[in-house]
């Protein structure tokens, strides 16, 4: 059974593209994570899925040779649409699941946990989630264990779109370096295809600064009427 979409489904998905995280080379935080819960959890599987727009696909696995599935397929399609982790101790006896394709054939699930990882901004975009071929259940320490893993996921991928966002703005800073031809009488700038442009406009293009209009002391003093005159 495919699962419901997120109210916020739009919103959601433009998230998760902010963070830049799609299919990305394997890296060592997130394969630790999955290898740690694996350990925790005592599965034979463990996965960090990320829930696209028509697939889940997997930041990080053991156990698992796929690198996605089809999103109408995923259990942890099913986990976003929830802030707690989501147990399934035997997917046959699950009518969401019993007829899964994952279930049915390879690679066999039985057992199902997912923890979410949900954003600050509370979007839900996939999960960590463990996975066994037979079924069986999680004490509360190993639930606990798992949704700490979650949250440390989630940590990496906000460090992971701060840098990007400190990396854009640093290259749009060395832009500004430099001598920059200004015009002695109207100031405006020349920028690099030889046309002439506003500092606002040109500041607007080079980087992410916004504008406020004042005056300032001297200004305000040669412009604007003295109290009492």
């Amino acid at each position: 059974m495919a699962s419901l979409l997120p109210a916020n489904e739009t919103l959601r998905l433009a998230a998760l593209k902010s963070y830049q995280i799609l299919d990305t080379a394997a890296e060592a935080a997130y394969d630790d994570i999955v290898q740690v819960a694996s350990f925790i959890c005592q599965t034979p599987i463990a996965l960090v899925s990320l829930i696209d727009k028509d697939r889940q696909w997997f930041k990080a696995r053991v156990g698992l040779d796929t690198t996605e599935t089809a999103r109408e397929l995923a259990f942890c399609a099913h986990t976003i649409l929830q802030q707690n982790t989501m147990i399934v101790e035997d997917a046959t006896r699950d009518d969401r699941f019993a007829q899964n394709p994952l279930v049915t054939g390879s690679p066999g699930i039985r057992f199902y946990a997912g923890a979410p990882l949900v954003t600050p901004d509370g979007f839900g975009l996939g999960s960590l989630c463990v996975i066994d071929r037979q079924s069986r259940q999680l004490t509360p320490g190993q639930i606990s264990a798992l949704e700490a893993l979650a949250r440390t996921v989630v940590t990496h991928l906000e460090l992971r779109r701060t840098s990007a966002n400190l990396a854009a703005a640093l290259a749009n800073a060395r832009t500004l370096t430099g001598l920059l031809p200004i015009c002695i009488r109207c100031k405006n700038i020349r920028n690099d295809t030889g046309y002439w442009q506003r500092v606002e406009s040109y500041v607007k293009e080079h980087t992410e600064a916004k504008f406020s209009m004042e005056l300032c002391p001297a200004c305000s003093s040669k412009h604007l009427p003295k109290t009492g005159e």
